[in-house]
């Protein structure tokens, strides 16, 4: 198994796709990060930061009384006011105009990281039906289930690496630019209960990262199982991309349906619980684990029920 796993990786480190996607990913972090920094140190707002969250609270205050206001940005207006509250009285800055605000916007480029992986693995099994070089790993001793554990895993390490890239990266980039200066700043927070919590940053970033490596799994996991059942990679790309930007825009149509909280895109973003915003009122994050878990399941049965039973013409 360790064997065929690392024939994976051997062929898939060798193509100069793959590197050109680490390259790309560093790229984005590195622009990212560097634009944040130019719109901070020259476009800073004026007066200290105790000054801006009084300001800020005062406005906050004027649309809380405005009666347009809809209940679910009064909720949200009431959270940040208690926030810059908590904040004035306890001296903690908030993030923006530290090495933090870049590093959590550089959070935000899972979701390429998602796009590179699935990319790779639509093309895993399908390249090799097109190609021809299933027979060759057929013909081994190894059973198919462990050759597709051993491609499957190697997807997932790929999305792990990039992972870690961006995490570094993300680190000493913005460390750089901002000298390192408030890396102990506490994350301040209002739970699914409205009371505050302190976070470390450091921790908080890479439960974000984890909470949102999930949805990778998932669409990673998809396009594997569409491209075993139909052999074709542009299908297994495509669809996967097309349900990675367009699974949001659907489960905002169907909100407002019971029924809506069963399906995979409204229980893919973990990252919602860490600031206490459910896609629906009641969901809990147990609830979306073992919806997600279920999907899991179903995905990866259909992928080892069609690889292992599907002929492969001579």
């Amino acid at each position: 198994m360790v064997n065929l796993i690392l024939n994976e990786n051997m062929k898939l480190y060798r193509r100069w796709r793959t590197w050109i996607m680490v390259g790309l990913m560093i790229g984005a972090v590195l622009l990212g990060s560097i634009v944040e920094w130019y719109y901070d140190t020259k476009e800073a707002p004026e007066g200290t930061w105790q000054e801006q969250l009084t300001e800020e609270n005062r406005q906050y205050a004027a649309n809380l009384n405005d009666p347009d206001t809809e209940e679910e940005n009064k909720t949200y207006i009431q959270r940040q006011m208690t926030v810059n509250d908590y904040r004035l009285a306890h001296d903690i800055r908030p993030e923006s105009g530290t090495m933090w605000d870049g590093i959590n916007g550089s959070a935000e480029l899972v979701v390429l990281i998602t796009l590179f992986t699935v990319i790779v693995a639509g093309d895993s099994l399908a390249g090799e039906f097109t190609s021809g070089t299933i027979k060759l790993l057929l013909i081994r001793p190894a059973s198919r289930l462990k050759i597709l554990l051993s491609k499957y895993i190697s997807m997932l390490m790929f999305g792990l690496l990039l992972l870690v890239i961006l995490f570094v990266v993300s680190v000493m980039v913005n460390g750089l630019l901002y000298q390192f200066q408030h890396m102990g700043l506490q994350l301040v927070t209002v739970d699914g209960q409205g009371q505050i919590v302190e976070r470390n940053m450091f921790a908080n970033l890479w439960q974000s990262y984890l909470l949102n490596g999930v949805s990778t799994i998932m669409f990673v996991t998809m396009a594997f199982m569409i491209s075993a059942a139909f052999r074709s990679s542009a299908m297994a790309i495509g669809f996967s991309i097309f349900a990675l930007f367009a699974g949001t825009l659907l489960t905002e149509f169907i909100r407002r349906y019971e029924w809506s909280k069963y399906v995979l895109f409204a229980n893919i973003d973990l990252s919602a619980y860490l600031v206490g915003r459910p896609y629906q009122e009641g969901m809990t994050l147990a609830f979306s684990i073992a919806v997600l878990a279920a999907y899991f399941i179903v995905f990866n049965l259909v992928s080892w029920l069609v690889f292992t039973r599907r002929d492969v013409a001579s």
